[in-house]
């Protein structure tokens, strides 16, 4: 075999791996779903879901409202309908959106209208913005929760619309290591997030509400 046509052999062989390489995550990506969930605090809720086996990114952001591209100072502010969301994207191939929409429950406090634990406000209430393919899961998954609770479950199954990603400076804010300047001082991101969740009171009333059935208390 002469030199030139080993090297197109060769360049075949390795065009067909890049292909295959391509097709592959191509197919990967196309089997990916996503949730969208609201549950009090989007840096509380992102941190949470992270964790889970299957989920492969969680990102913070703002859903049901009626205003484009939210600003996080509008949100809070109250005027744009919106909640602090975190869509969820997972691989159902390794976690059906049922144990999602389980551990979602198990995270908040399903029977507070008014917001969650020390944060309170309409941008703060909890919600499962449901695609229709969703909705049965997350019907049953309420009643399910509010069997199991014993209490009325507040939190509404919405229609899944418009998801706005919160700014990069509210993204992965549980792990990052910038410094910043915080009312307990400065502080890295990550250590600011552990000191406000801890204030806020929110595994401890988790824990209260769901026991040992809390998945992520402690996080």
């Amino acid at each position: 075999m002469t030199a030139r046509r080993t090297f197109k052999t060769v360049s075949l062989a390795f065009s067909i791996a890049v292909g295959l390489i391509a097709q592959a995550k191509s197919s990967q990506a196309q089997d990916l779903e996503t949730l969208t969930v609201a549950g009090g605090c989007f840096w509380c809720v992102e941190a949470d879901f992270e964790k889970v086996k299957g989920v492969k990114e969680a990102v913070s952001g703002f859903a049901g409202g009626t205003v484009s591209n939210p600003t996080y100072k509008q949100v809070t502010g109250g005027n744009t309908g919106h909640y602090e969301a975190v869509q969820i994207t997972f691989d159902p191939a390794q976690v059906q959106v049922d144990t999602l929409l389980s551990l979602f429950f198990r995270s908040i406090d399903p029977t507070d209208a008014g917001g969650q634990f020390c944060d309170r406000g309409d941008s703060y209430r909890t919600a499962i913005f449901a695609k229709p393919s969703q909705t049965s899961a997350a019907q049953a998954a309420k009643a399910a929760a509010q069997a199991e609770l014993g209490q009325s479950v507040v939190t509404p199954v919405l229609s899944a619309g418009e998801f706005y990603p919160a700014d990069s400076y509210h993204q992965d804010f549980y792990k990052d290591s910038k410094v910043i300047l915080t009312r307990f001082g400065p502080k890295s991101k990550a250590k600011a997030y552990k000191a406000y969740r801890d204030a806020c009171g929110r595994d401890a009333r988790v824990k209260v509400l769901w026991g040992s059935d809390a998945p992520f208390v402690g996080g």
